[in-house]
């Protein structure tokens, strides 16, 4: 099932000839509606997970005074280690989660992802020169640098691509090709700055450790302009999934709408990319999973994906703690190894299906 798919109202999947599309607010909609409760349910999960969860294991009740009772023992593990990394991994997740399905659907692409079409490398890049050649340190002072690095890349590869003629194929070897390239670049830098290697080795395998206090509150603002830019978008895209001209007897405006869309991969992927470093796969299963929930309408996928990436984030970051106890893995690894079998799995499914 694909985004052309998607029928005239923007709603349910096409129906067969001569029948009429199920009716969005049917039985279709409160299963979907419940199973967005369920996301919810298991995200929380996972915040109290990842509040409980690391070198000093705390119970539920824990953490709650840990939360609540600046008197209790777990206070301060809960309130200056474990609460800034967890919102961290709430924000960075959605927003990777939202960029990867906003990509999926305007390029038409399965295999749009932030990590694989070079848009978190052209983040890192211009992070790395700014930590590197102007010595900037602060995530005040290099997030508009990851900002311009996204938007760039986002624009190169779409150009690689073909544009408006742009194919998934060619989407993908342009992005695999920028970012071989980037990162050639950004292990370059490192090597030749050894002040910055130090500084950036956590970083730039996707952490969500040893952030700047505070981080989460910085990349807030930019992240939640970036959502409600791409939930949107959620009606445009739908109707862009028909063609152009079709989009434009609905009222859609194309242009418009692939330029928000760009705006709003730059803010979430500037954001998540600045605090984290680059973090992959997320992006690209999520949406996947999701449609498997949903079906192809973009009304209900973007808001499973505001929810369940997160919890994946989260998930991968609560294994990583677990299996290195006391020490850890980083959030970044853990979702590489996760991602690279789901990668090839449904590189040969497609396969299949297209012979």
């Amino acid at each position: 099932m694909t985004l052309t798919d998607t029928p005239r109202d923007g709603g349910n999947p096409a129906a067969p000839p001569g029948e009429r599309p199920r009716d969005p607010g049917g039985p279709g909609s409160a299963r979907r509606a419940a199973g967005l409760l369920g996301a919810g349910l298991l995200l929380l999960v996972l915040l109290a997970l990842s509040l409980a969860v690391g070198a000093r294991q705390l119970s539920l009740a824990e953490v709650w005074h840990g939360l609540s009772d600046p008197s209790s023992p777990g206070y301060t593990v809960v309130h200056r280690m474990r609460l800034p990394r967890t919102l961290l991994g709430l924000l960075v997740g959605a927003a990777l989660g939202l960029a990867g399905g906003v990509m999926q659907a305007l390029t038409r692409n399965p295999l749009a992802d932030p990590g694989l079409l070079g848009i978190n490398a052209g983040a890192s890049a211009a992070v790395v020169s700014a930590i590197s050649f102007a010595g900037i340190t602060t995530f005040g002072g290099y997030v508009w640098f990851s900002f311009a690095g996204a938007a760039v890349v986002s624009v190169l590869v779409y150009a690689l691509g073909g544009g408006r003629s742009a194919t998934p194929a060619r989407l993908a070897l342009g992005g695999t090709a920028v970012n071989a390239a980037l990162y050639s670049y950004v292990n370059a830098v490192q090597l030749l700055d050894t002040a910055s290697l130090d500084r950036m080795r956590f970083w730039t395998v996707g952490s969500l450790a040893g952030p700047e206090a505070g981080t989460a509150a910085r990349i807030a603002p930019f992240v939640a302009v970036g959502a409600l830019v791409a939930l949107a978008l959620a009606r445009p895209l739908n109707a862009l999934a028909l063609g152009d001209d079709s989009a434009r007897a609905l009222g859609a405006r194309p242009a418009v709408t692939r330029a928000a869309a760009v705006v709003a991969v730059t803010l979430l992927c500037g954001a998540a990319t600045a605090a984290c470093g680059p973090i992959v796969f997320v992006g690209l299963m999520v949406p996947h999973l999701v449609r498997a929930l949903t079906g192809p309408d973009l009304r209900w996928q973007l808001p499973y994906c505001a929810l369940l990436a997160p919890a994946l984030l989260l998930g991968a970051d609560v294994l990583g703690r677990v299996l290195a106890r006391p020490a850890e893995i980083q959030v970044g690894i853990v979702t590489a190894v996760l991602g690279g079998p789901f990668f090839l799995s449904f590189v040969r499914r497609r396969r299949g299906t297209a012979a």
